[in-house]
């Protein structure tokens, strides 16, 4: 479940709140966005894996939130842990071996689409 937003490396880009497909996020003009309802997060991990800044922190529980220590984070080096586990951009600089199968945007963001209207 999403549990922090670290503000000191959000770059305010939104990629988080466009991505999620539950809408847990909400966008705050000129702040990092606040996770507005938490309890909807489904731990797919796909805003940790478009944060540009790693400034996300999911945790493993999907079902609860768990109590988290920012500074442990910070710490931990667990920022960005899932991005590198799946190979996430690994061919970013190669323009011969692009990771367009795991750009899934485009997937969320119709489903998210087709939840708003109903």
């Amino acid at each position: 479940m999403i549990e922090l937003v670290i503000a000191e490396r959000c770059v305010r880009c939104d990629a988080c709140v466009d991505i999620c497909p539950t809408n847990v996020f909400d966008a705050v003009p000129d702040a990092p966005p606040r996770i507005a309802r938490q309890e909807d997060c489904e731990t797919c991990f796909m805003c940790e894996l478009y944060c540009p800044t790693d400034a996300l922190f999911v945790g493993p529980d999907c079902e609860h939130a768990e109590p988290t220590d920012e500074a442990k984070i910070l710490a931990s080096g667990w920022l960005g842990q899932f991005r590198r586990d799946s190979g996430w951009g690994e061919w970013a600089g190669d323009p011969r071996y692009r990771n367009e199968h795991w750009r899934m945007d485009g997937v969320f963001l119709r489903a998210r689409e087709m939840n708003e209207r109903r």
